[in-house]
């Protein structure tokens, strides 16, 4: 039932704003024969021929009429008994009361037919009304707009209407319904009042409804699509005793081979189990393969392989972890950064190397003990890896000295990270040891060597020359 409910909606909605199309497109084709009748407004041979070509060519009217302030000027069909005659019918006097494009409401014209006008005003260039030229749609004949309609589905008791703001019927499956009013009605209520959605009602002939509404925004009308209830639930237990015939043979059939096959199943099954309990024998894994098994069999043998694979990867990849990081910072260690830089040359990505040095480490450690100085060595891990970027590369490669790899950095720019660094270190107060200062020695990839070697040897030069010269500072290796 919500499945239908969201198709009429949306066949509601599409048609909705087919029918604004419709109408604006029939608009602008009056507005363009409305700038070339301004400038010949007394032409009656141009006045003939342009209502002649709107009804011919566009296919949007049933028939064109031009009105000059209340007289017919123009026709077609061609009605020569009514040419220069005044018009009274609801629509020409609205459109020359209101002097402006117009839609009228829907009403009976003098032969009986149930009608609407879509007019454009005629102005000339001094801004006078000269009159109006409009289209008009017989509703209950064959016209434009319900052959639009009509391209929808009729089916199974599903059908589309549409109501004017009055609630009269403007387009039903059965014209003979055409230009009746529909009362106690809520769907109706509510597209009238520009409400879209869906609901659930009781239509003129007391049937439960499933309906989807929109309305057409250029008007007051209102297009309702709608499905039996009834008729949907009926689809619906066809389908469940369709589902039923064609899969209870299938189970019958399940059925009877399980049952042939139980005895077979169970025997291999026995085997299995055991063999999955056994894994430790260096043997199971060859008892297991020799079992003919069957799918269940299969499956056992999956589980139990599976969860011995997890178990060893799990080691595996904490023996890695271990390999490859620094117990104490849980930084890379030189292994790990050693592959983690040749993946950097392999992709051919420039890098800066910065070696870090604690200045006067030891005499930390000599003042407040190794474990305050473990507690240092934390606390200018945390610094740097607060400093650093996603792509950026922390290992510690000694007692106290680290290095920080900045991929796509040149060492200018690296320079100035370092600095921000030192100057960082310098000015943050560690617990119990106070104040420290760190060197910081920078080379670059390849623009000091494509040789890695040859960079880590540029940038320990540069760390000896910071240390050297004052320590606490930074400096950038010279390029040979």
């Amino acid at each position: 039932m919500s499945y239908t409910l969201k198709s009429n909606y949306a066949y509601a909605n599409k048609l909705a704003s087919a029918t604004d199309n419709f109408l604006e497109a029939a608009m602008q084709q009056l507005a363009y024969s409305a700038k070339k009748i301004e400038l010949s407004i007394n032409n009656d041979a141009l006045l003939q021929e342009e209502v002649t070509r709107l009804n011919l060519q566009t296919n949007s009217f049933n028939s064109v009429v031009i009105n000059k302030r209340g007289i017919i000027a123009a026709t077609s069909p061609d009605l020569p008994q009514i040419i220069d005659k005044p018009i009274y019918s609801t629509g020409a006097l609205q459109a020359l009361e209101q002097r402006q494009p117009l839609i009228s409401e829907p009403y009976m014209s003098a032969a009986g037919n149930l009608i609407i006008s879509i007019s454009y005003p005629l102005f000339n260039l001094q801004g006078d009304y000269l009159g109006y030229v409009g289209g008009t749609l017989y509703l209950k004949e064959r016209n434009i707009l319900n052959s639009l309609l009509e391209q929808h589905y009729y089916k199974e008791g599903t059908y589309i209407y549409v109501v004017d703001a009055n609630k009269r019927l403007l387009y039903h499956p059965d014209h003979e319904r055409i230009g009746t009013y529909i009362a106690n009605n809520a769907i109706i209520d509510k597209v009238v009042a520009g409400e879209r959605g869906t609901a659930t009602a009781l239509n003129s002939q007391g049937n439960e409804m499933l309906a989807g509404f929109a309305p057409v925004a250029q008007t007051q009308w209102g297009i309702v699509a709608q499905r039996p209830v009834k008729t949907t639930l009926a689809s619906l237990d066809l389908l469940i005793v369709e589902v039923i015939k064609r899969t209870l043979p299938m189970a019958i059939i399940t059925f009877i081979l399980i049952g042939l096959f139980a005895h077979f199943i169970s025997r291999p099954l026995k085997q299995l189990a055991e063999g999955a309990t056994t894994l430790d024998d260096p043997n199971s894994l060859t008892k297991l393969k020799s079992i003919k098994s069957w799918y269940f069999e299969s499956q056992r043998l999956k589980l139990a392989m599976l969860k011995g694979v997890n178990i060893l990867q799990m080691q595996i990849g904490q023996l890695r972890y271990d390999a490859q990081t620094d117990p104490l910072t849980e930084t890379h260690n030189r292994r790990s950064l050693n592959g983690l830089l040749n993946q950097l040359m392999l992709k051919q990505t420039p890098f800066a190397i910065l070696e870090i040095d604690i200045d006067f480490f030891k005499r930390v450690n000599d003042t407040f003990g190794h474990a305050k100085g473990d507690e240092a060595l934390k606390a200018l891990t945390s610094i740097i890896k607060k400093l650093s970027r996603k792509d950026d590369i922390v290992a510690r490669i000694g007692g106290e000295e680290f290095v920080l790899v900045l991929p796509n950095e040149n060492s200018e720019s690296a320079l100035n990270i370092a600095e921000r660094l030192r100057t960082t270190v310098e000015s943050t107060s560690m617990e119990t040891i106070g104040f420290i200062t760190i060197s910081i020695g920078i080379a670059t990839w390849p623009e000091h060597s494509n040789d890695i070697d040859q960079v880590y040897k540029c940038a320990d030069k540069a760390l000896y020359h910071a240390k050297e010269h004052g320590r606490n500072q930074c400096v950038v290796a010279q390029i040979s």
